[in-house]
C-alpha cells in the first residue's frame, strides 16, 4: 500500500486508540476495587446500553473480516457462517439469557454451582471458559496480523508480529485498569463504528450495481471462476462425505457455541435485572442481524468487484478481502478516495479487534479470579484480592493468545472462531442446560459433562486437519491427522451432553431436590437473584 495509506490509517487507529485508553483511564479513577464493579461494572448498564455492547462484544474479526473473505471464496457455503452466528442468537434468547441472568453472579460457574458442590464444579467449568477464551482470542490476533501486513504491503513478518504484541499490550491494559465498565463503553463505541462502516460499504457496493442484486451476484459468479456452482450449495463442504459431515458439524457449533461463549454470558450481569438481560438480547438480535445480512452483500461484493484471485493473492485465506473491497469502492490503490475508505476500514477493523480481545480477556481472567484461584488456592494461605488475581490472569492470557496467535497467523479467522463455538458447545453448554433443566443433575454429571466435551474437543482438533497433514495446517511438514473433520463438533457435542447423562446416571450422590427447586423458582422468577 502507498504511504498515503498507511498514514491515514495509522492516525485513525491512534485516534481510536488513545480515545479508548482515555476512556479506560477516566473509569480507572472510579473505585475498581470490588468484585461487583470490576467484574460487572456495578449492574448499571440500560438494556440498550447493554445491546449495543453485545453487539461489540459479537461482531468480531471474524464476522468482519473472515466472514465476507470466506463468501468471497467460496460463495453460498461462506455464507454459511452467517446464518449460523444470527441463529445462535435464538437459542440465547429463548434458552439461557434471562436465567442465566437470575442464577449467577460473573461467571458460568456461578449458574453451576448454584446446586452442585462449589469446587469441583468451579474448576471444570473455569478450565473450560479459559480454554474458549484463548481460542477466541487467537482469531482476533491472528486478524490484527492480517490487516497490518496488508496495511505494510504484506512484506513485513516483523511489523505483524509487532502488532500482535502490541494488541495484546492494549487489551491488558484495558482489563487491568477499566474492568468491565471501561470495557463496555469501548464496545459500545466500537458497535457503533462497525455499524456505520459496514452500513457505508453495502450502499457504496449496492450503489456500483445500481440496486440490482441479482446482477451483483452474476458478476460475482462469473469473476470467481465456478460459474453457478458459485452460488449454490457445495463448493466448500460438497466433494466428498467428509465435507458433508464438515459442514453439519460447523453448523451445530455456530449455532449452540454461542450460549456457550463466557464473554457473551459475562454480559448478562451487566444489567439490574433479567428482565433487562432479555431486552438487551433483542437489542442485540436486531443490530446483529443486520449487521451480518451486510457482511453476505460484501462478500459477494468483494469477489464481483475484487475477484477471489485477488483476494486469495493478498491472504490465502481470505481476511483482506474487506479493506480491498473498499480500496476498489473508493476509487482504486491511488486515488484519494480510495485511500480514505481503505484507512477507515482498517481503523474500524482494528477498533474492532480491540473491543473484542478487552471483552474476551475481562471474561477469561474472571474465570481464572472467581473460579480457579478461589478453589485452588490453600485454605491456611492468605487470600488475595479476587480483583488483583484477575488483573494477573489478564497478563497471563494476553501471553498466550499473542503465541498462539503468531503460530495461526495463516489461517481464516471466521474458521479459528468457529473452533472455539465448537469447544464452548461442547464443553459449556451441556452443563448450563442439564442444570437449568434438569432435576436430577448430580455434581459428577457436571464435571464429567464439561471434561467430557473439552478433552475430545480439544484432542480432535490436534488431531485434525488443522493441525496437521495438509498444505493449510499449522503444520504442513508434519502429519499426525487421525481424524478427518476441521471442527469436531459433530463428535464432541454429544460426547459432552452423553458424559453428563452418563456421570449423573453413575453417581453416589443424592440430588438435592430442595436446592433444585430454589434454582429453579430463582431462575425463573428473579427472587433472590444478585
Amino acid at each position: 500500500m502507498t504511504g498515503d495509506h498507511q498514514t491515514l490509517a495509522l492516525l485513525l487507529f491512534s485516534t481510536f486508540v488513545a480515545v479508548t485508553l482515555g476512556i479506560t483511564t477516566w473509569v480507572g479513577r472510579r473505585r475498581q476495587g470490588s468484585a461487583e464493579e470490576f467484574y460487572a461494572g456495578g449492574r448499571l448498564f440500560s438494556p440498550m446500553e447493554n445491546g449495543f455492547a453485545i453487539s461489540g462484544d459479537y461482531m468480531s474479526a471474524a464476522s468482519f473480516l473472515g466472514i465476507s473473505g470466506l463468501i468471497a471464496l467460496n460463495g453460498y457455503d461462506g455464507m454459511l457462517y452467517s446464518v449460523g452466528f444470527l441463529v445462535a442468537w435464538l437459542v440465547v434468547l429463548f434458552l439461557v439469557a434471562e436465567l442465566v441472568r437470575n442464577c449467577g453472579r460473573f461467571t458460568l460457574a456461578d449458574v453451576v454451582a448454584a446446586r452442585m458442590r462449589e469446587r469441583p464444579v468451579r474448576i471444570a467449568a473455569g478450565t473450560s471458559s479459559v480454554t474458549v477464551s484463548v481460542l477466541y482470542l487467537v482469531a482476533q490476533m491472528v486478524g490484527a496480523g492480517s490487516l497490518v501486513a496488508l496495511l505494510l504491503g504484506g512484506t513485513s513478518e516483523a511489523a505483524r508480529t509487532w502488532t500482535v504484541i502490541g494488541v495484546g499490550a492494549l487489551m491488558v491494559i484495558y482489563v487491568s485498569l477499566g474492568g468491565m465498565r471501561a470495557t463496555t463503553w469501548i464496545q459500545i463505541v466500537k458497535a457503533v463504528l462497525l455499524l456505520g462502516g459496514t452500513v457505508a460499504l453495502t450502499a457504496l457496493v449496492l450503489v456500483r450495481f445500481h440496486g440490482d442484486v441479482d446482477r451483483l451476484l452474476r458478476t460475482a459468479a462469473e469473476r470467481s471462476g465456478h460459474g453457478e456452482a458459485f452460488l449454490a450449495p457445495g463448493l466448500a463442504y460438497g466433494g466428498d462425505w467428509v465435507a458433508r459431515f464438515d459442514f453439519i458439524s460447523l453448523g451445530l457449533a455456530l449455532v449452540l457455541g454461542t450460549a456457550g461463549l463466557p464473554h457473551i454470558l459475562s454480559r448478562f450481569y451487566t444489567v439490574p435485572t433479567a428482565r433487562a438481560a432479555r431486552r438487551s438480547v433483542v437489542w442485540s438480535i436486531g443490530l446483529i442481524g443486520g449487521f451480518y445480512l451486510m457482511t453476505i452483500v460484501l462478500g459477494f461484493g468483494a469477489a464481483a468487484l475484487v475477484g477471489p484471485d485477488a483476494v486469495r493473492a493478498s491472504n490465502a485465506a481470505g481476511n483482506t478481502a474487506v479493506p480491498l473491497l473498499a480500496l476498489d469502492l473508493g476509487g482504486g490503490a491511488h486515488s484519494t478516495g480510495g485511500t480514505v475508505l481503505f484507512a477507515v476500514v482498517a481503523a474500524v477493523a482494528f477498533a474492532t479487534i480491540l473491543a473484542v480481545v478487552a471483552g474476551i480477556t475481562l471474561a477469561s481472567s474472571a474465570s481464572v479470579a472467581h473460579d480457579l484461584y478461589a478453589s485452588l488456592r490453600r485454605r491456611h494461605s492468605k487470600p488475595r484480592s479476587e480483583v488483583a488475581v484477575a488483573r494477573v490472569a489478564a497478563v497471563g492470557i494476553g501471553a498466550v493468545a499473542i503465541g498462539l496467535g503468531l503460530l495461526a497467523r495463516d489461517l481464516n479467522v471466521a474458521f479459528l472462531v468457529g473452533l472455539a463455538f465448537a469447544v464452548a458447545a461442547s464443553a459449556n453448554l451441556p452443563v448450563l442446560l442439564y442444570s437449568l433443566f434438569w432435576r436430577d443433575f448430580t455434581t459428577r454429571g457436571a464435571v464429567w459433562a464439561v471434561y467430557g466435551g473439552l478433552v475430545p474437543s480439544v484432542v480432535l482438533v490436534l488431531l485434525s486437519p488443522v493441525v496437521s497433514g495438509s498444505p493449510q495446517s499449522l503444520f504442513p511438514d508434519l502429519d499426525f491427522q487421525y481424524f478427518p473433520l476441521q471442527n469436531p463438533g459433530l463428535v464432541s457435542i454429544p460426547l459432552g451432553f452423553v458424559a453428563g447423562w452418563l456421570g449423573t446416571m453413575t453417581s453416589p450422590e443424592v440430588p438435592d431436590e430442595a436446592r433444585h427447586a430454589e434454582t429453579e423458582v430463582r431462575s425463573l422468577t428473579g427472587a433472590g437473584a444478585v
